[in-house]
Order: C-alpha cells, then structure tokens, then sequence
C-alpha cells in the first residue's frame, strides 16, 4: 500500500525534473537563434549553416518559459545585395525655335534739296531791277538801277550772302530772297526809277536830326549810331527823338533797313533774363524797348544788340503811336 502511494509522486518529480531540463534546452537553443542565419567558412569545400542546423525553418522563432507567455522573436535575413533606387532622369525640355526678328532696313540719309533758283546771272527784267534796289536799301548794291544781273548784282548778292553765313554763290536762291525781303521794303517808284528823294526840311522850330534819304518815306524810327538819336519820321517830317543805347562790339546791333513785326509790353529776355519793357522788335531777338540799366548807368554799359531807351514816357507814347510793319533803319 505504501508502495502503491508513493509512485504517483515519483512520476511527478519525475515530470517535473523533464520539464525543467527541455525548459533549459529550450533556453540555451532560443538564445542562440537570436542572430541571424551566417555563413561559416569551415575551409576548402566545406560548406556550414547557421546553428539553427539546416533545415529549420526559416521565419521568427518562438521560446517558451515556464513562467512568462510565448516570446516572438523576429530573424532578420540579410539581402543578397543592395537594392539600389532607379536614378532620377531630368526631363530635357524641348528645343525652342529662336526667334530672329525681322531685319530693320537701314534709312539712307536722302541728299538735302538743291536750292531753288530764283534768279541767276544772265537774267534780266524787271525782278532784277527789283532785287537790285533792294539791295541797294542795305548800301550792298552801288549806283543806279537797271533790268541786267550783271558782276554788280552778282558780287551784291555774294556779299550779303557771306555776312549772313549762307553759301556765297552769287546766285539768288529761295533762301536769300526771303530773308532780303525780310530786311528790307517794297521799292518804290521813285527807288526803281532811280529818282533821289528829295530831303524834307524840318519846320521852324522842329527838331534836328541826322537824315537818312530811306527815313523820308513812310512811317519810320530813324536810328543814327553817330548821334545815338531815335527819330520818329512820318513821311519825312521828324516828330520827336530821344537818346539811344546800342549793343557792344561783341553784341552789336545790326545796321540796315527793318520792319516791326512783333509789339508786346512786358517781354523778359530769353538768353539773359532781363525785362524789356515795351518792346517793338525788327531784327530776330533785337528790339526797341526802355531799359531801367540805361536809365540808370547812361552810355556806361552797353546792351545786348538791342536798342535802349530811357525815357520812359515818350518811347510808351512812340509804342501806342508805332504799327506792325512800320519802318525801321539803323544807319550811321
């Protein structure tokens, strides 16, 4: 009986002593199966496997204790070789088409216009008598006139060309008429018959002046340099004068016979910035006109080309009395 009851026990110690020892097995085996699967060269022409043994299978392996729940464990296998990502490819972009531009023409400069003609040497009539007294209103053309462009007229016109920077051609073009017959009057009949004007004596008591023959006709402001006089001429008869100033050697004013073509009352200089107060111009930017520095200074200064007046008083009665296109001469 005692036999009986004692064997039941030694089977279970004996259990348990199996137990533990597959448990250690179990241990020492999962602790190894912890790396990977290696190749061991075991020299020439042998060949080994992991110490998992061959033929265990691959994939995670799981150990068991007694006293916690399964373990999984993960076996990493290498790869045989690297896996490399396709290298990136940059599109090209597609050729573009240059774009030329249109070739620009090239402007070739056209020759200048020749000069028209108006009158050549050769020529006659009465245009040529024409020209030559008008010439002659600027002391260009000497002694009586008549219908022949001859030498005289030729060298006349080549001279009041030169002074004027033009080509001295001698030939009368567009361009030297227009600005003669800027400078000068209509000839008379008297002027184209060659018939000296007759000078007009001034009335008793009347004012003396330096005459000039082209004051006596018309309506003039008649300006001597030699006695810096200005005397208004109505048909010959002088009215009243008063003293002028001129331009310096540098700046003179211009001489010869002229026309008012522009009048205004206040005008401030455009190159030298200074007022010219009632001005009646007849040459380009030359004019008469008052000036306070005259009034001031006298014959010590000098203008710009202009003329100077200082009496204020009578050059504002001689503007209200003056008419665009009445006459203007600059003489000595």
């Amino acid at each position: 009986m005692m036999q009986a009851a004692s064997s039941p026990v030694r089977a279970t110690a004996g259990v348990r002593r199996a137990l533990v020892l597959a448990g250690a097995i179990a241990m020492v085996v999962a602790s190894t199966a912890c790396t990977p699967n290696q190749t061991v060269d075991r020299g020439a022409g042998a060949t080994g496997t992991g110490v998992a043994g061959s033929g265990t299978p691959s994939g995670p392996t799981t150990t068991e204790s007694p006293s916690s729940a399964p373990t999984t464990v993960p076996t990493t296998t290498p790869s045989t070789s690297p896996t490399s990502a396709p290298p990136a490819t940059t599109p090209v972009p597609a050729p573009t088409k240059p774009v030329t531009k249109p070739a620009t023409p090239t402007k070739t400069a056209e020759p200048a216009p020749a000069p028209v003609v108006v009158l050549r040497p050769g020529d006659s009539g009465p245009k040529v008598r024409a020209l030559q007294a008008r010439l002659r209103q600027l002391n260009w053309f000497e002694g009586d006139v008549n219908n022949g462009y001859g030498s005289r007229t030729t060298a006349a016109v080549r001279g009041f060309q030169a002074k004027r920077g033009f080509d001295a051609t001698g030939v009368l073009d567009e361009r030297t008429w227009d600005r003669l017959v800027a400078m000068t009057h209509t000839p008379t009949s008297d002027e184209l018959a060659n018939v000296k004007p007759t000078l007009v004596q001034p009335k008793p008591g009347a004012i003396s002046w330096d005459v000039d023959p082209r004051c006596l006709t018309g309506r003039v402001m008649c300006v001597s340099k030699t006695t810096r006089q200005l005397t208004w001429v109505v048909d010959g008869v002088p009215q009243y004068g008063f003293d002028v100033r001129f331009g310096s050697d540098e700046l003179p004013t211009r001489e010869g016979v002229f026309s008012v073509y522009k009048k205004q009352v206040d005008v401030i200089s455009n190159l030298y910035h200074t007022p010219m107060p009632y001005s009646m111009f007849f040459s380009g930017g030359q004019a008469v006109h008052y000036s306070s520095n005259f009034a001031r200074l006298g014959y010590a200064g000098a203008s710009h080309g202009c003329i100077n007046v200082r009496n204020k008083p009578l050059l504002v009665q001689l503007y209200g009395e003056v008419r665009i296109g009445d006459k203007v001469v600059v003489h000595w």
